[in-house]
């Protein structure tokens, strides 16, 4: 042995080695969302958006003003995550918040006209990534990928929903 960790001299073209035992296809999983998300934060950053905030205004354009409790539950986050999310996205005159009527204690969230102008823009993003994404893949092969990976959300919709995650509206 070399004394050189392999896991390091792997190509970032190639999905990294597994750690321990087995795992090769949740290994595979987590380099290309880890590669998605990138790509994606690339294409955020154009419109001024940092990778996430999209997801809070997709929920946000879908659902028009919910409480900030509901959001945070939503999306699946820590609730000082989701605050800052909305301080700056606040800032950059993208959301309002203010006292929901019903319950003067909660927070309701909601587009503001600059917000909503980011729909376009977003998904664009979305499907020019979709396109790079599946570059080669012929259309067969496009839906099979798509129903296998709806078969392996399933598996993992249980575990996700004890942590919170759902919808908002």
């Amino acid at each position: 042995m070399s004394g050189i960790d392999p896991v390091c001299t792997v190509p970032a073209a190639e999905p990294p080695a597994p750690a321990g035992c087995g795992g090769t296809v949740s290994h595979a999983l987590a380099w290309v969302a880890r590669l998605h998300r990138i790509a994606m934060g690339r294409r955020l950053r154009d419109l001024g958006l940092y990778p996430g905030q999209e997801l809070m205004m997709m929920r946000l354009w879908d659902c028009g003003a919910v409480r900030q409790s509901e959001l945070i539950q939503s999306l699946g986050l820590d609730p000082s995550t989701v605050t800052k999310m909305l301080q700056r996205m606040e800032q950059c005159g993208y959301v309002r918040r203010s006292p929901d009527p019903a319950d003067r204690r909660a927070v309701l969230v909601e587009a503001t006209e600059a917000g909503v102008a980011l729909r376009a823009g977003v998904e664009g993003a979305w499907a020019d990534l979709e396109e790079s994404t599946l570059a080669g893949l012929a259309p067969a092969d496009r839906a099979e990928l798509a129903r296998l990976l709806g078969l392996v959300g399933g598996n993992l919709t249980e575990e996700a929903d004890e942590e919170g995650a759902g919808p908002v509206c």
